[in-house]
């Protein structure tokens, strides 16, 4: 390493700027998380194969006609916005026997508890 000298700072101050730039760009690119897709839409074949069970045409009509699943209708075409359809998925989780029955004891207790 050689000594740094008045005259030589400018240099050896650039130097380092450029380091710690590279060090930032290093640092950002490994906050990010990971690339998501951007939101698009969808028409009714694209929600039938991008969907897991891959639903009948007919399948998906009843779910809008029974407002089960989260559409849009453009004229008469269905426009499917597939954040709100990974949304729907989602909340589409059922407690099992075992999560169901901790909290019915949870609740029974809780009345127990406001009774005295």
């Amino acid at each position: 390493m050689e000594s740094i000298t008045f005259e030589t700072l400018p240099s050896a101050v650039s130097l380092i700027l450029d380091k710690v730039e590279k060090i930032e760009t290093s640092l950002a690119t490994l906050e990010k998380p990971a690339t998501e897709e951007p939101d698009r839409w969808m028409n009714i074949e694209e929600l039938m194969e991008y969907h897991p069970d891959k639903p009948a045409k007919k399948t998906v009509y009843d779910w809008v006609t029974l407002r089960k699943v989260p559409y849009h209708k453009d004229g008469k075409r269905l426009r499917f916005l597939k954040s709100e359809i990974d949304n729907w998925l989602k909340s589409a989780y059922h407690k099992t026997e075992e999560e169901m029955y901790e909290e019915s004891i949870r609740f029974v207790n809780s009345k127990r508890e406001g009774r005295r």
